[in-house]
């Protein structure tokens, strides 16, 4: 199990984003606003639980979004984090997985407060750390944009891999240079890696998984990243169903 101080902060962080909510917010935005789970009280009976994971929670709402052409919001990403974290990977601890809504709340956490939760959740010494990032710049609910920044101790590199161009690459150095001394590796350097492109305007978040998949993969065989072969479109194409396959087998509903 994860620390419970990492339950908290989770928690702290969805608060926060319902309470600073705009009102009139940008429909662009509302991708990662489906379902901070503000709906958890009186709307809960509309919107059921479908699996309960560990520190995740899906309700029938997130499942939903693997249905169709619809971006992920972060109870999704969350939620395969922990499938990794604690079934798939559960033997090799070298590789560390941190949930969006933790990489998150990171970003505005001064540097005592960053380095207490990065002890609780037992990072500082990780080989590998896998941070899904989105490009929301504040407290409230939101973002566009969804990348993968996955740090590699034994190269001192972060590899950054967006499906988006170089869209989120202002954010992910933001995130590196606030952490890399906490974790013992102030020369570390940032590399922006070719990968493969989305072919829409939603699948960031896929793609995300995909490669957060692929790479932890690779690391489990090389323990390097450099090397790393390029993910295959078919492999994009076919997640959500497995996904979906994925809920089912663990006992959700779709």
């Amino acid at each position: 199990m994860l620390p419970q101080d990492r339950k908290i902060q989770r928690q702290h962080t969805r608060q926060n984003q319902n309470q600073n909510q705009n009102p009139n917010p940008n429909p662009r935005r509302s991708r990662f606003n489906n379902n901070y789970h503000g709906k958890m009280g009186s709307n809960s009976k509309a919107d059921p639980i479908s699996l309960t994971f560990h520190d995740s929670c899906l309700r029938m709402s997130d499942v939903q979004l693997l249905h169709g052409p619809h971006w992920l919001n972060d109870q999704i990403l969350s939620f395969y984090y922990e499938y990794l974290s604690h079934m798939k990977y559960k033997t090799n601890s070298d590789l560390h997985f941190i949930a969006p809504e933790v990489t998150q709340c990171m970003k505005y956490m001064d540097d005592q407060e960053l380095e207490q939760l990065l002890d609780q959740n037992q990072a500082t010494g990780k080989p590998f750390i896998f941070f899904a990032l989105n490009d929301n710049e504040s407290f409230e609910a939101g973002g566009t944009h969804w990348s993968l920044l996955v740090f590699s101790r034994p190269e001192k590199t972060f590899y950054h891999f967006d499906s988006y161009g170089n869209n989120n690459t202002g954010n992910s150095v933001e995130l590196m240079n606030k952490i890399k001394e906490l974790l013992g590796v102030r020369q570390a350097k940032f590399r922006p890696m070719r990968c493969l492109q989305q072919a829409n305007g939603y699948d960031c978040g896929i793609h995300v998984i995909c490669m957060t998949d692929h790479i932890a993969d690779y690391l489990n065989r090389y323990e390097v990243i450099d090397g790393l072969p390029a993910l295959h479109i078919d492999t994009v194409k076919a997640k959500r169903t497995e996904l979906l396959k994925l809920i089912l087998s663990l006992g959700g509903k779709g």
